[in-house]
């Protein structure tokens, strides 16, 4: 079917003239639907952000918590390493009264040596003394002997 220019003239004008009217209509339902979209993002990026909201406070208590562990077992560590100070302090303490000990001995025994040194050099003193004397004698007796 073929129409007249005038025809499609009209068409023209009255497709011009509701045009308008009919994207309006488009856009409104359009406009309907992107607002309920918008509303269903907002609030499911509201959820979002509580989510992650309550994944970072349990994080920070995760955190809290292995924070508190690491300084419990720091201070486990720290009592450990006390009490091993005191174990050498006192093993430190036993070993210098054992050479403390020692030290009282071996003066003990140098002492004693030393006095069998300084008797053994009086008896040999004496000896000295004794066998001087003889020979002194024996030489005086032998010198009277040969002018006799």
């Amino acid at each position: 079917m073929e129409l007249s220019a005038e025809t499609l003239e009209a068409i023209g004008r009255y497709v011009r003239g509701n045009l308008g009217a009919w994207m309006r209509e488009v856009d409104l339902d359009r406009d309907i639907e992107l607002r309920e979209r918008t509303v269903r993002v907002e609030e499911e990026l509201k959820a979002q952000r509580e989510l992650m909201r309550e994944g970072f406070a349990q994080s920070e208590k995760r955190l809290n918590l292995i924070q508190e562990q690491m300084d419990r077992r720091f201070e486990e560590v720290g009592n450990r390493f006390g009490l091993m100070q005191e174990q050498m302090d006192r093993r430190f303490e036993e070993v210098g009264k054992r050479f403390d000990l020692m030290q009282e001995q071996m003066d003990r025994r140098f002492d004693e040596v030393d006095k069998r040194f300084e008797d053994m050099r009086s008896y040999s003193t004496r000896w000295f003394t004794v066998i001087s004397l003889l020979l002194t004698v024996v030489g005086v007796a032998v010198t009277v002997s040969s002018f006799v």
